[in-house]
This record gives structure tokens, C-alpha cells and sequence, in this order.
């Protein structure tokens, strides 16, 4: 039987990151849950060692510092044990509802990393056009970069099989894992799907944290991981 493990990265998520681990254990009741909190100061530890205690299958691990998704992420993988794993965000925008369509193309022996697009038709809040088109200029410039066709590279649902992720050395510590982990599979010749997703995308207002400086910096990576990495 597959192991499944979904890695959770937290950062200042306390008004979210216990309904997300609830709804990750509905989805996958035997799943493998690690959620990483990365040096928060709102009480996102707290809040995750208090669902950790009514739910057994969860680790919560700690940075003492803010060090970024990326960092986040890899202190999970080094910690997960099961076959496949889950890349779940913590602020709700994304449903594990979804992980049954996620999963199929990896247990199916049909993929090794499945890409779950917030474009190809599924259900999605309607918000900002200038977002929109940051991630698709950045999707497209990976696409030209590595040779995918990619309608989504800047999604927070990324699935991969253990051993590929283990294959990897990964060094960004902030939102450029999204680049350098699309431009090294793709170097690596892994079988890559892409998959319908809902999104409930937030507002600044309700605590959304991604800014055009982040994209300025993707763009950055993006060619840095296919040239000079």
C-alpha cells in the first residue's frame, strides 16, 4: 500500500493552519501529516501543537526563525516517510478535496510529479487580473527555459514521488522553490502532469503574503536554476 505524506509549511497562519490540518486528515485519514512552522509570531505553533494532540498522525516541527517556504519544505521532506508526498500551503486557498485527482497520475505508474492547475477549468475565486498575469509570464518563461508546457508553474499543489524529491538537491529559501524545483525535474527527464484544482485565493486584507517583489525574484531564479545552478 502506498504511504502517502502531505508536508504542511506555516508561517504566520494561526487563523488557518488548524482547519487546513482537519481537512487534510478528512481527506487522508491514514495519511502522514508534517507541518513546519517557520519561526511564526502569531501563535501558528501553538495552534498546530494543539491539533497535533486530537489528531496522532501529525508532527509539528519548528524553525526558530523565519527561514521561508523553501527552507520550510525542506525541513519537511527530510522528515517524511511516505512514498509520495503533498506539498499543502496552510492559508486554505487550496482544497484537499482535490487530492484524489492528484494522486491518480503518480498510484496509476503514469507520473512522478503531478502539478495541480489553478487554469485548466476548475472552480477558482475571481481576484486579481495583475496576479494573474504575473504567473502566467512566469509559467511561460519556465516553459521556454525548460522545454514543459506548464500551465501553472507557480502552484502551491505540487505532488512527487519520494525518491524524486530525494534525487534533488534544493537550496531556495523562499518562494523560488517554485522555479528551482520545476527547472530541476525537468532537467532530470521526470514524468510531469498537470491537474484541475479549486482556488479560493485571499486578499491582502485577509492575509495573503505574495508580492510583485516575489515575482521579480521568480523571474530571477528562473534563470539562474537553468543556466547557472
Amino acid at each position: 500500500m502506498t504511504k502517502i505524506t502531505v508536508v504542511i509549511p506555516a508561517y504566520n497562519e494561526a487563523g488557518t493552519v488548524a482547519r487546513v490540518v482537519e481537512r487534510v486528515h478528512a481527506a487522508l485519514p491514514d495519511a502522514e501529516i508534517v507541518a513546519v512552522d517557520d519561526g511564526s509570531t502569531d501563535g501558528t505553533y501553538l495552534a498546530l501543537e494543539r491539533v497535533a494532540r486530537q489528531i496522532p498522525r501529525v508532527t509539528v516541527l519548528h524553525h526558530e526563525a523565519n527561514r521561508g517556504k523553501g527552507a520550510a519544505l525542506r525541513t519537511g521532506f527530510q522528515a517524511a516517510t511516505g512514498d509520495v508526498v503533498i506539498v499543502q500551503d496552510s492559508d486554505a486557498e487550496y482544497n484537499p478535496l482535490d487530492y484524489a485527482t492528484l494522486l491518480e497520475p503518480i498510484l496509476s505508474d503514469e507520473a512522478d510529479v503531478v502539478y495541480g492547475s489553478r487554469f485548466l477549468g476548475g472552480p477558482h475565486r475571481v481576484l486579481f487580473f495583475w496576479h494573474y498575469v504575473g504567473n502566467k509570464f512566469l509559467t511561460l518563461v519556465s516553459n521556454m527555459l525548460t522545454n514543459l508546457n506548464l500551465t501553472d508553474m507557480e502552484t502551491g499543489y505540487k505532488v512527487f514521488r519520494k525518491n524524486v524529491l530525494d534525487s534533488l538537491v534544493l537550496r531556495s529559501n523562499r518562494f523560488g522553490f517554485e522555479p528551482e524545483v520545476t527547472a530541476k525535474i525537468a532537467r532530470r527527464g521526470y514524468r510531469i502532469y498537470e491537474a484541475p484544482i479549486r482556488y479560493h485565493g485571499r486578499t491582502y486584507e485577509q492575509g495573503k503574503k505574495i508580492t510583485w517583489r516575489d515575482g521579480a525574484r521568480a523571474l530571477g531564479q528562473i534563470v539562474w536554476y537553468r543556466f547557472f545552478d
